[in-house]
């Protein structure tokens, strides 16, 4: 039974929000949601709350395709900040999303070429990246039919 809805779910999904921007499965991004909520939510830009999070991260709506770094309000840690300077116009795209969750230090690390710098985020996300890349394309205001 549970294939069959995981199945019916991608089948959903391809036909409409964010399927053409994202590789992975984004009824299994959201049943991982569980390791995400301790730090972060998802609230639309009205207030809708589309997951419930803590606060000690920023809010990942609308995460596919923002900079670094950019959410108002929220204090991100100095190597962040160096990198949305850095990084001249990057935004997250679903490679960038992959390598970050994997090793949050080693990502800043990488890209500010900066051994010290290290990343308020201790969790890393061993598998499953592409899957919660699909989840937040899924919920981001983004979110465009398939071609």
């Amino acid at each position: 039974m549970m294939k069959i809805l995981t199945l019916s779910a991608t089948a959903l999904l391809s036909l409409g929000a964010g399927a053409a921007h994202a590789e992975g499965d984004a009824a299994a991004g959201e049943g991982m949601w569980r390791n995400c909520r301790s730090c972060h939510a998802i609230v639309a830009d009205d207030g809708t709350v589309i997951q419930r999070g803590g606060r000690t991260g920023p809010n990942l709506y609308g995460l596919p395709g923002r900079a670094p770094a950019s959410v108002e309000g929220f204090r991100y840690s100095d190597g962040l900040h160096q990198l949305a300077a850095s990084e001249g116009g990057e935004v997250w795209t679903e490679d960038l999303f992959e390598e970050y969750v994997a090793d949050p230090t080693g990502f800043l690390r990488a890209h500010l070429g900066n051994n010290s710098v290290r990343s308020p985020m201790s969790y890393r996300l061993a598998s499953g990246a592409e899957d919660m890349w699909a989840y937040l394309v899924s919920v981001s205001p983004e979110a465009a039919p398939a071609e």
